[in-house]
C-alpha cells in the first residue's frame, strides 16, 4: 500500500522559509515521480513541482521557480520543497503525490495523496 506523509508546515512570517517533508512508503519502482501541490481555500489544487525518483529530472511551475526547490534522498525514501521568501500568498495546504510517468502540474495524473500539511504566512 503506497502510503505518503507531508510534514514540516506551520506558521511563518513574511520573508521567512520552510522545508517540507514527503515521507513515501510501500513503493514499488512502478510509481517514478513524486510532486508537490498546494491549495488555497476557494481555488483549484495548483501543481508546483515534481521530480523522477529514477533520475532525478525535475518540473517547476512557474510560480515555484526561483523560490522553491524540490529534492530527493533516497536513502530515507523522502521527497523534499524547500521553501524561500514566502508570501502570504503561499499560505495552503500543501500535497506530494505520486504517479507512474507523469511530471507535471495536473493533479488528475497522480493516483496517490498525502494527507496535506498547512503552511500559513503572516506577520
Amino acid at each position: 500500500q503506497v502510503q505518503l506523509v507531508e510534514s514540516g508546515g506551520g506558521l511563518v512570517s513574511p520573508g521567512g522559509s520552510l522545508r517540507l517533508s514527503c515521507a513515501a512508503s510501500g513503493f514499488s519502482s512502478d510509481f517514478d515521480v513524486i510532486g508537490w501541490f498546494r491549495q488555497a481555500p476557494g481555488y483549484e489544487r495548483e501543481g508546483l513541482t515534481c521530480i523522477y525518483r529514477s533520475n532525478g529530472n525535475t518540473w517547476y511551475a512557474n510560480s515555484a521557480k526561483g523560490r522553491f526547490t524540490i529534492s530527493r534522498d533516497d536513502a530515507r525514501n523522502t521527497v523534499y520543497l524547500q521553501m524561500y521568501n514566502l508570501t502570504p500568498d503561499d499560505t495552503a495546504v500543501y500535497y506530494c503525490a505520486t504517479s507512474r510517468l507523469y511530471c507535471g502540474r495536473l493533479y488528475q495524473m497522480y493516483d496517490y495523496w498525502g494527507q496535506g500539511t498547512q503552511v500559513t504566512v503572516s506577520p
